[in-house]
């Protein structure tokens, strides 16, 4: 079976390993088919040779509908997101190099450059450790991305939602250059945080954004 939620997960993860988010056969991509199922990376296939056919198809309470293969150890992150906000299409989950460097500190990553704002709805927080592939840990990761596009998974890394799997990937980099930034603007002092009153400006077309056209995975 294919259909273009499959051939949209795919390449958002031919892009995930293209844009070195991840290295081996770390990371997982979905995205939600507009009859509420969800397509999703299988667990342990390369990605250089992964095919809309590896890709797996999944309900909300995470059962197998379609695929050859068992979906990837980490779906109950994407599951969670899913089942808590209508709007969510597309689930990355990544290990960018910068972006982990914040989680294993477990220090949110500050919105301090006005377009990430507008992009992610402000600081990137980190979500409370628990054990990679746990309910506990989906159940917390979904709690920090209900008014932000990103958060970060303690000593782990990060997850992106979006309107669809193309759209979650584009946030991912964003995070990334943001950090590296942020990175290497401590060596000089601490960046300088926008204004208040632009900060919610910024916001505020995040939010309208999210609240007007993320639900295109219905359509």
């Amino acid at each position: 079976m294919s259909s273009p939620t499959h051939e949209a997960v795919l390449q958002a993860t031919q892009d995930m390993v293209a844009r070195g988010l991840v290295s081996g056969t770390a990371g997982n991509v979905s995205g939600r088919m507009p009859d509420g199922n969800v397509v999703m990376t299988p667990s342990s296939v390369a990605y250089e040779t992964m095919t809309v056919d590896d890709l797996v198809v999944v309900d909300l309470d995470g059962k197998v509908v379609d695929g050859e293969r068992g979906p990837t150890s980490e779906k109950a992150l994407h599951l969670a997101c899913y089942r808590s906000y209508d709007e969510v299409g597309g689930v990355l989950h990544c290990h960018a190099t910068y972006a982990s460097m914040f989680a294993l500190v477990r220090k949110p990553i500050p919105a301090v450059i006005e377009e990430f704002v507008v992009y992610v709805g402000g600081d990137v927080p980190i979500a409370a450790y628990q054990p990679t592939g746990s309910d506990e840990l989906a159940e917390e990761i979904a709690t920090h991305v209900g008014d932000r596009s990103v958060a970060l998974m303690a000593n782990h890394g990060m997850l992106a939602v979006g309107r669809d799997a193309g759209d979650a990937l584009h946030t991912a980099p964003c995070v990334e250059h943001n950090a590296r930034i942020i990175w290497g603007a401590r060596a000089l002092g601490e960046p300088v945080p926008i204004p208040d009153k632009n900060t919610q400006d910024f916001t505020g077309v995040y939010e309208y954004v999210r609240g007007n056209t993320w639900s295109t995975w219905k359509a």
